[in-house]
């Protein structure tokens, strides 16, 4: 029997065709025929013990069995592609063989022939560990625990950088990024370069037990932080945290890992770094080559083995890409406002004094009640002098503040008398703006509607006799004390002509002392 495990053996060692042939005292053309069929069956060395010359026969050659000379070969790399979709099974692939094998007017095996065969091909092709994954299926990540130091320029200080891994369970497809930290909004962001990379989504997404991603894991309740979860919808995907201390249910990631930290991290330990940007473009190229590493027990590499067995099993993007958020909550003050921490934003005037959370991206401020929103606001990056405001979430009375305008007063005063307008006049344009007399016009306006527009201006007219700055307190003032009612003081009134004597009131001037005083 021709020694087929000898010919993988050197032949993975890099012997010539000549070389090999005389060493396990073959021809060059068996030699030439069996790397052949072991290069379309994908496989190659090195091999696990049991895996027999007799068996590689059988892989090989099964036309050699009289028994086998009528049935119909299964296509073994064909049917673990096809068992790699989701939802396909053996069973099926077995009843589809059964339907060529009629087509082609030869024999089936039976299924537990054609199960047992396959996973004698999968077993020695090293195809076992892809199986387990379906492709699209899962992406792992994990922080590396080596970092990379970053230098200041100036006071040659290091700072470390974090290294973020992402890997592909089927292929084992690794993203990696350079990281000056390890916080929530960073770990989101990493995800989100990682499905850029990747070119699409996978079903399920399998973290470590980080703060970041769950914050809390144990064998009866799983809760994941508000936006590490808002960004796994947004990718349609489903977040299944490793278990703790269970690294085997992560092992692509921690392989990956692993390998990031050799082929990328130490490979680097000899670089200076003095700014991020200059360390993760370093990274980016040492991550390159890491893809394009041949892989030790299978053909091609993690590149290839994504283009050819995963890429199109990715779920597609959404057309933009998820936009980090920071989550925090507050409680709606009397003014119907929230901060981003810059400026204030308006919600609807009946939560006031209720519990909302509050989702802040760098353009976008949102407002949540028991889960459903009911703000939303274009966020301003510059501090602004007064709120923004949402008509419709102000009260009515403060919607028709809105609605005021210095032509409208006017109007209204005139249609009262002309001191009224007078009054109107001072309290619009004796400050910078007129916007700054609103409030005192709308308590005169009101005035008018609780006392009457015939009392109102007899109390401006009362007030403009004595002084030329009316004020909202002294008109109200005015109103509650009837001064209105009675006569209007003027100076002819204001004199006492008693005996030629002018009354002084309460004050006594020196004139009234010399003269001994008003006479009773």
């Amino acid at each position: 029997m021709v020694d087929y495990r000898e010919i993988l053996r050197l032949k993975s060692l890099g012997y010539t065709m000549k070389d090999i042939a005389s060493s396990v005292h073959s021809s060059r053309n068996t030699v030439s025929e069996v790397l052949t069929l072991a290069g379309n069956l994908h496989i190659c060395w090195p091999l696990d013990d049991d895996v027999t010359n007799a068996s590689l026969e059988v892989m090989f050659y099964p036309g050699r069995n009289k028994s086998d000379e009528d049935r119909l070969i299964p296509d073994y790399p064909k049917i673990h592609k096809e068992l790699a979709k989701k939802g396909v099974t053996l069973t099926l692939l077995w009843t589809e063989y059964c339907l060529e094998a009629s087509a082609a007017g030869k024999k089936p095996y039976m299924s537990t022939q054609f199960n047992d065969n396959y996973r004698k091909w999968a077993r020695i092709t090293k195809a076992t560990m892809r199986i387990q994954h379906k492709p699209g299926d899962v992406m792992e990540v994990d922080w590396a625990g080596a970092t990379i130091d970053i230098f200041d320029e100036v006071t040659g200080v290091a700072t470390p950088a974090y290294l973020f891994v992402a890997a592909l369970s089927c292929s084992c497809y690794v993203y990696a990024e350079i990281c000056p930290n390890m916080k929530s909004d960073t770990f989101i962001n990493c995800h989100v370069h990682a499905y850029t990379y990747f070119g699409g989504s996978t079903r399920l997404l399998v973290p470590d037990n980080l703060k970041t991603g769950v914050t809390k894991n144990t064998r009866y309740d799983t809760l994941i932080p508000r936006a590490y979860k808002e960004m796994a919808d947004y990718y349609n995907t489903a977040i299944v945290p490793a278990r703790v201390k269970h690294p085997d249910d992560k092992p692509n990631a921690e392989g990956s890992v692993k390998f990031a930290t050799t082929w990328i991290l130490a490979a680097l330990r000899n670089y200076h770094f003095f700014s991020i940007e200059e360390a993760r473009a370093a990274v980016s190229e040492k991550l390159e080559e890491l893809n394009l590493r041949p892989f030790k027990k299978r053909l091609g590499n993690r590149r290839s083995a994504f283009m050819n067995e995963e890429r199109e099993f990715m779920q597609p993007l959404p057309k933009a890409p998820y936009e980090s958020a920071v989550w925090s909550t507050a409680k709606v003050q009397s003014d119907y406002l929230i901060s981003d921490g810059i400026n204030k934003y308006s919600v609807p005037f009946d939560l006031i004094g209720e519990q909302v959370d509050i989702r802040l991206t760098s353009t976008i401020v949102e407002v949540f009640y028991h889960g459903g929103r009911v703000a939303s606001h274009v966020r301003k990056g510059n501090p602004q002098r007064d709120p923004v405001c949402i008509r419709e979430h102000m009260p009515l009375n403060h919607q028709k503040y809105l609605s005021y305008n210095p032509d409208e007063f006017v109007n209204w005063a005139e249609s009262i008398g002309t001191f009224t307008l007078k009054t109107i006049q001072h309290f619009l344009y004796s400050e910078k703006e007129p916007e700054q007399g609103y409030k005192y016009c709308i308590g005169l306006m009101k005035a008018a509607e609780k006392y009457g527009n015939n009392r109102i201006e007899k109390a401006c007219e009362k007030l403009l006799t004595v002084t030329t700055q009316p004020s909202l307190r002294s008109i109200i003032t005015i109103l509650k004390n009837g001064q209105d009612k009675l006569g209007i003081d003027t100076k002819e009134t204001k004199q006492k002509n008693t005996n030629g004597k002018r009354s002084n009131g309460i004050t006594r001037g020196l004139s009234a002392y010399r003269n001994g005083g008003d006479a009773e």
